[in-house]
């Protein structure tokens, strides 16, 4: 952990401001977070909602699960850590888990939709009959 002397008052404040901007990403680790962003699997909130000029977002990351765990990659110092971004890269973050939410609600609606047995048990009677002849 980083530590500040607190002697200067204007070098605190500094520190803070720097601090309230947030940090942009490198494109490896931006696409990582955008991963989990996609699965959910971010938590996002305003790193000081009083302060209307203040734009930049806390988030924590959550560890992928289940299948995901198996197949998407995340540095270990990503797992479940809290980071604060700025408000560029927060808002695309936002989009993103918007964008995998909205591609989540599609799949569960035609997945409740989809007919199983008739495609399981359905053949046509001249496709029935091409495989008894082969």
């Amino acid at each position: 952990m980083k530590s500040i002397p607190i002697t200067d008052v204007s070098s605190l404040k500094n520190e803070l401001n720097k601090y309230k901007m947030g940090k942009k990403l490198e494109i490896p680790r931006f696409n990582q977070l955008a991963r989990m962003a996609y699965m959910g699997r971010l938590v996002m909130t305003p790193l000081d909602p009083e302060d209307p000029a203040c734009k930049s977002f806390l988030v924590h990351v959550q560890e992928p699960l289940g299948l995901a765990a198996h197949f998407i990659e995340l540095d270990e110092d990503l797992q479940d850590t809290i980071l604060i971004l700025d408000s560029e890269q927060a808002m695309a973050m936002a989009g993103i888990m918007q964008a995998g939410v909205e591609e989540r609600v599609r799949w569960h609606e035609a997945l409740n939709e989809r007919d199983f047995y008739f495609s399981s048990f359905y053949r046509p009677k001249d496709k029935e009959s091409r495989e008894e002849s082969a």
